[in-house]
């Protein structure tokens, strides 16, 4: 029978257990539950165990439940299914991918030194790739006659070698775009890591920057789920697989999102976690376990977990151990330890490992150093791993986590194996290639190694039909990405706008103005379903909460609970074909669902619009790294930064304040980024948005900036709506009877009204004509401008057409621009006026006030605006110096007042 004395770390605290003054009691009682376990099977097992758990503390007894299992496989060898593949074949198309993934990156590194590029991640995780593309990873449903559409799978990024190396041998890839590996500037090139941006025919998912691969396959799971259940696409044969490394369970975001796994029982997700031990520079837990860690946070959390830490060679060693004597030496021993032993020879092991008791050397007393060396980790025997994938794919009720041991650089030997130093490993010399080909058997010469050649076998030889037979098997190749989903029609602007182009002065905000068009947009019978709207615990600040009655807030379990306002108009509904995704307190996790919607054209082949609105102080400057993957990834949709800029949030203080938001937007090429001022203006982008992506189907998003001040709201002037999309237009032209001189104002946000005030000034109190511009987007008008300027640059004897900033702001009348934001922001158009240009902004911390004296304390009111203006003629010339002094005072600045860029 199986022994069933376990070591210490999975029972309960020592300092809670007394002794065992009954061992024969006990072995009874153990017996006992490995007879059901053998008689009944492991479910029932369980049952009882519950049952036993679940009485305890009527008896008084208070229990703890073990947070870890063995150091050990969790699946055993007498639950291991004949492995349904041929290991042979297998294990030589492996080797060749080895191959090819090294010699990719030593030839780049060989040629151009400066390349850099990883070999040492794809070695310790070959096998759970091709395991993966063998038997797992489906391009489509193989069940039925219907294509359920393919798997998804988030690749480990060091490991993006291997996957090239694979579609090599796939003849997807040609040998060409190998040698070209870290080379895309001129075309045909593989890019580092995977990004859809660069490969868009290729990569689905970019994963590069640690921790968004494993939070973002967490809500595309359940974005799935979201699809299905709203009748919207069928996804439930589909799987999301997510490899990634030990290390990466740092990232917060890594690990952030894990409840949510377990509270939607997202059984469509199986986190394999590549267990090499080591980081970028050393150990993941040098005086720990980094499994166990890990078992017991997933474990915690909820999740199935499935650890693979033995290879076969094993087993036998299991079988002889009757006292538990290697499950206590594993607990015992660090990660620091394990990597030494695997880094070192065989002859260690005997002596440090094995020789540690006389109990350990006596499993091993018929075994030569060479035969401890050959001793491997379950990440390394595709047999232990199919049991597990296998396990994952088909258990129900929870997400699957399988921790897979495995050793970084393995294969790699004396250059690199198990070393501190391997994942900066770029380079082998000959004698070490020599030990690569032998260890896996390649039929390479002494020259192909010199030369570092490609293998890729005859068409027709065993392992390529074998390979291709596989894939075919699978539905197709991956990884592959979908460009294009059918178009969506998107209605007449009027019949959602109508209100915000003719609104006659009335009252609202923006942010009540995009809340008002979305609601209509909800009703259109086309476009409605496919919008996504989310938030991130904010739907009520936003005005929001009629949404809850009418679309329903998502809940895949439905309202279990009557809510406490069940009686309110705006109740909080939580339904299973609900269309809100309220998602909490979690930036991070709402731009995860808005990046699982935004994609879903490509991912499902249905397009979705996301609309997430969150406070703008916790978009760009929180979450910055996941909008850029959104980008990366091509994703479609609306980001709206409410109660944005800086000083119309009153009352808030420095932390809610917005001033720099759109500074970073400007920095990403496919962001479209808007500060309108009107609801009209708000309308226009809105349309023009939603026209470009879901019927024309550019790969752009748009970021809103949206405020909760409210204020009249004009009718749209006739002839301004292109313009309002290019990013200005002119909107007035304030006329004295006389006028001494004329300037430019430009302003966006609440501060256009501002700006529009400090004409009338400047008209009524000092005779300056003035001619006000409403920017709604500083970055789209440096974006064409600068393009402008390039096109130049290459076409001298060209004459291109001017720049919409040219046209709008020709000569040298001085331009004045004021915003809600950092003066940098204006300043993008700095570069293509001849005119002097003077900036107004909100630079410093923010500060909690209201909105007038916010406005003044930053310098951007309209005395301000008034001054500066004064300023910029006095510099021309036009006025004397002195007209600056007298409106300082008529307008009560305050010469002396600290900068408030610097307090």
């Amino acid at each position: 029978m199986t022994n069933l004395s376990l070591p210490p770390q999975t029972c309960l605290p020592q300092a809670a257990i007394p002794a065992d003054d009954d061992p024969q009691e006990t072995r009874e009682w153990l017996e006992a539950l490995e007879a059901v376990v053998a008689h009944c099977g492991q479910d029932r097992g369980l049952f009882l165990l519950r049952k036993l758990l679940d009485a305890a503390p009527l008896l008084g007894l208070t229990t703890t439940v073990p947070s870890n299992t063995p150091y050990a496989n969790t699946i055993s060898v007498e639950r291991q299914r004949p492995y349904p593949g041929n290991l042979e074949i297998e294990e030589r198309i492996t080797a060749m991918v080895r191959w090819n993934a090294l010699a990719m990156v030593v030839r780049a590194n060989k040629a151009y030194g400066e390349l850099g590029g990883h070999i040492s991640s794809y070695a310790s995780a070959a096998d759970l790739f091709e395991l993966g593309f063998n038997h797992f990873f489906r391009a489509k449903s193989t069940t039925g006659s219907t294509d359920q559409g393919s798997d998804l799978v988030y690749f480990q990024p060091h490991s993006a070698p291997g996957v090239y190396a694979r579609a090599f041998l796939e003849g997807r890839l040609s040998e060409q775009q190998l040698e070209n590996f870290r080379r895309e500037t001129g075309g045909n090139g593989l890019c580092s890591y995977p990004h859809p941006w660069l490969m868009p025919d290729f990569w689905q998912f970019p994963t590069g920057s640690m921790g968004l691969g494993p939070i973002q396959s967490v809500y595309q799971a359940r974005f799935m789920r979201y699809l299905e259940h709203r009748g919207l696409a069928q996804t439930s044969e589909r799987h999301v697989w997510g490899v990634f490394g030990d290390g990466e369970m740092d990232e917060p975001e890594s690990i952030g999102a894990i409840p949510l796994a377990a509270r939607e029982k997202l059984d469509n997700l199986t986190f394999v976690i590549n267990c090499n031990l080591q980081r970028l520079d050393g150990p993941v837990r040098g005086n720990g376990q980094i499994v166990q860690e890990l078992e017991a946070l997933f474990r915690g959390a909820g999740w199935n977990v499935i650890k693979v830490l033995w290879g076969s060679a094993w087993d036998p060693i299991f079988a002889r151990d009757h006292s538990g004597a290697l499950l206590r030496a594993f607990a015992s021993t660090m990660d620091g330890q394990y990597q030494t032993y695997k880094a070192k020879d065989g002859q260690y092991g005997l002596d440090h490992f094995f020789g540690q008791n006389d109990a350990l050397k006596s499993l091993v007393t018929h075994m030569t150093p060479d035969d401890v060396a050959a001793l491997n980790r379950g990440g390394h025997d595709l047999r232990k791993l199919h049991a597990a994938f296998d396990a994952a794919r088909k258990h129900k009720g929870q997400p699957t986590v399988i921790l897979a041991k495995t050793i970084k650089g393995y294969g790699m030997g004396r250059a690199g194996e198990a070393q501190n130093t391997t994942h900066q490993q770029k380079k082998l010399d000959v004698e070490a290639l020599k030990e690569f080909r032998d260890r896996f058997r390649l039929g390479l010469t002494d020259d192909d190694l010199e030369h570092m050649r490609f293998y890729k076998p005859a068409d027709d030889s065993e392992e390529m039909r074998y390979l291709h037979a596989r894939r075919e098997a699978l539905g197709g190749y991956l990884p592959a990405r979908r460009k294009h989903a059918e178009p969506v029609a998107v209605p007449p602007l009027a019949q959602h706008a109508q209100f915000a182009l003719e609104a006659g002065n009335k009252e609202m905000s923006t942010t009540m103005a995009m809340v008002r068009m979305l609601t209509a947009l909800l009703k259109d019978n086309v476009l409605g379903p496919r919008i996504v709207p989310i938030v991130a615990d904010e739907a009520r600040t936003f005005g929001m909460a009629s949404l809850f009655r009418q679309v329903g807030i998502y809940a895949s379990q439905g309202q279990l609970y009557e809510p406490e306002d069940a009686g309110s108009i705006l109740y909080y509904r939580e339904d299973v074909g609900g269309q809100i995704l309220e998602e909490g307190i979690t930036e991070a996790g709402a731009i995860s669902s808005w990046i699982a919607a935004g994609t879903s054209y490509s991912t499902h082949g249905t397009a979705m619009l996301p609309l997430y609105i969150y406070y703008s102080m916790f978009g760009f400057q929180r979450i910055g790294d996941l909008i850029w993957a959104a980008a990366d990834q091509r994703a479609r949709g609306f980001l709206v930064g409410a109660t944005a800029g800086r000083t119309t949030l009153s009352g808030e203080g420095l932390q809610h304040q917005d001033g720099t938001s759109h500074v970073i937007a400007a920095t990403i090429p496919n962001c479209r980024a808007y500060d309108p001022a009107y609801a009209y203006e708000l309308a226009v982008i809105v349309d023009d948005g939603m026209r470009r992506m879901m019927e024309q189907q550019e790969d752009v998003f748009y970021y809103l900036t949206v405020m909760n001040e409210n204020y009249a709201q004009p009718t749209m002037p006739e002839g301004v709506r292109e313009d309002i999309v290019r990013g200005m237009y002119r909107r007035a032209n304030v006329q004295p009877v006389q006028a001494r001189g004329k300037v430019r104002l430009l302003g966006s946000g609440t501060i256009l009204r501002e700006v529009e005030a400090a004409a009338q000034l400047l008209a009524d109190d000092w005779q300056i004509e003035s001619e006000v511009f409403s920017v709604t987007s500083f970055s789209e008008l440096e974006r064409n401008a600068r393009e402008t300027a390039r096109q130049r640059l290459h076409h001298p004897d060209a004459a291109p057409a001017p720049s919409h900033l040219e046209t709008m702001l020709t000569g040298t009348q001085p331009v004045i621009a004021a915003t809600d934001y950092v003066r940098a922001y204006p300043q993008l158009i700095a570069p293509y006026l001849d005119a002097p240009f003077s900036v107004l902004g909100t630079d410093g911390f923010g500060r909690s006030d209201n909105r007038a004296s916010l406005r003044r304390f930053f310098e951007v009111d309209r005395a301000y605006i008034c001054v500066t203006s004064l300023r910029a003629l006095a510099d021309q010339g036009v006025l004397p110096p002195s007209v600056v002094s007298d409106a300082l005072r008529r307008y009560g600045i305050d010469a002396n007042k600290p900068n408030p860029a610097t307090v």
